[in-house]
């Protein structure tokens, strides 16, 4: 099977197939995008917080992970908006898709790390640091198995691999 045959439909020529292609992406982008730009922007501001700079190096790790993992959520959640406004009306869709498909994949990657950071950072202030580590790892498992683990068997368990 090819890769127009797999993501194809039978009534849509090629041109319509990007299109619905990225149309179908851009709403995905839509709704992580905002998310995770309060999570950053929420972040930028605990640094300057008199507690949080009188918190422990345990804490200000987490945080700078936490951050930078953020801040690279965003990168690349972003980063088909700008892929596409360079490339536009060059007729590249068809090579820019599968390219922004990955960065926004990476993009939710750095979002669940940058999620888990942020659930670590609030839960460490109400229970012991153990206690915190591991409902941050439980939430870490939680995300990866609703956000990766199931979509992937969905998709190897579909004939033709698709789930269209």
């Amino acid at each position: 099977m090819t890769e127009h045959e797999r993501y194809s439909r039978p009534e849509e020529d090629a041109g319509e197939r990007l299109d619905r292609q990225w149309s179908e992406l851009l709403q995905e982008l839509r709704l992580a995008q905002t998310g995770t730009q309060i999570l950053f922007a929420f972040l930028l501001s605990i640094a300057f917080q008199s507690a949080f700079q009188n918190a422990d190096a345990f804490t200000h790790h987490v945080y700078a992970v936490t951050l930078i993992a953020s801040a690279l959520a965003v990168g690349l959640l972003l980063a088909p908006v700008s892929f596409h406004r360079i490339i536009y009306r060059h007729k590249l869709r068809d090579r820019m898709l599968p390219i922004a498909s990955r960065m926004a994949v990476a993009g939710l990657a750095f979002l669940v790390l940058a999620m888990t950071g942020g659930v670590l950072l609030a839960i460490d202030v109400v229970v012991s640091r153990p206690v915190a580590i591991l409902i941050a790892a439980v939430v870490l498992l939680w995300f990866v198995i609703f956000w990766y683990a199931v979509p992937t068997w969905v998709r190897r368990s579909t004939p033709n691999g698709t789930g269209e």
